[in-house]
């Protein structure tokens, strides 16, 4: 069986020193079937520092520049690799909803051939990243999951990408930092919810298995939700590291395809120029 890895990230996004042309290497020694680059665009500040009122929430800025960076330096290195790799130039395509005029320019790019569709950051809110969670009252807790999963769900509803990213992502830090670990099983019906949002547009989801190796884990999201996803008839599904150095890339890959393949799942997704194709379980 060959494996395949459908998000990373190098030295073009912000919070990476990765060497594209490493990542791509050592993509080749794996003898991965499909290898994406999914640098981070993140809608809510593509524009310079100057464009926003408010920047004290953010920590990057000009995400266009970012992109375009990204976009030219893999379709340059697929003519180089072609032969050795099937690369895929992909982007993580964050907080879309928050400026939807910047997340269209970004997603109608002709160079592309995956969009990955996250949620980092809240409205108002900083990266779940930085939020101090040791203060939060329970009830503080599941108000900014609810705004989180409502958000997840106005980013299905707009659903111009192919597949959902590491859904449940604002539970990481919770736990690996604080211990904090909500049941979200009263979040259960938006998610179903967004879903199916997804389902109809024919988009999927990804099993990241990042929180495997950072200390939460189990993958995002958990087999729970993969099989949520299948049992209302979801296809798509592909599986990524989000790795964001070469030693990384592939990890714990093995354990999304168990997590696909638990849920019902006998094949797993790629994609090129937004078409998918697929590796057999």
């Amino acid at each position: 069986m060959r494996y395949i890895d459908c998000h990373t990230h190098t030295q073009f996004s912000m919070d990476s020193e990765a060497d594209i042309n490493s990542m791509i290497e050592r993509a080749i020694e794996l003898d991965l079937a499909a290898y994406a680059i999914t640098d981070h665009c993140e809608c809510s500040t593509w524009y310079p520092k100057e464009h926003y009122k408010e920047t004290e929430l953010f920590d990057h800025f000009n995400y266009a520049e970012d992109f375009d960076r990204s976009l030219e330096a893999v379709t340059a290195l697929k003519e180089k690799y072609g032969r050795k790799i099937n690369l895929i130039c992909g982007t993580e395509l964050g907080q879309a909803t928050q400026d939807i005029e910047a997340a269209e320019k970004a997603a109608e790019d002709e160079r592309l051939d995956f969009i990955i569709g996250s949620l980092h950051q809240l409205r108002g809110e900083k990266d779940f990243f930085y939020i101090d969670y040791k203060n939060m009252s329970e009830d503080e807790v599941f108000c900014l999951l609810e705004k989180y999963f409502k958000e997840v769900y106005e980013l299905c509803q707009w659903g111009k990408f192919d597949v959902l990213g590491h859904l449940t992502y604002s539970l990481r830090y919770m736990k690996r930092r604080c211990g904090i670990n909500p049941d979200i099983s009263r979040f259960d019906e938006i998610i179903a919810e967004s879903f199916r949002e997804l389902i109809v547009k024919d988009k999927g989801i990804e099993i990241n298995t990042s929180g495997l190796r950072q200390g939460f884990g189990d993958c995002f999201p958990s087999l729970k939700y993969v099989k949520l996803f299948r049992d209302l008839g979801g296809m798509l599904v592909s599986v990524g590291s989000d790795a964001h150095k070469v030693e990384d890339l592939g990890r714990n890959i093995t354990d999304g395809f168990e997590i696909a393949r638990a849920a019902g799942f006998d094949r797993v997704c790629w994609f090129k120029k937004h078409k998918a194709y697929y590796t057999e379980i």
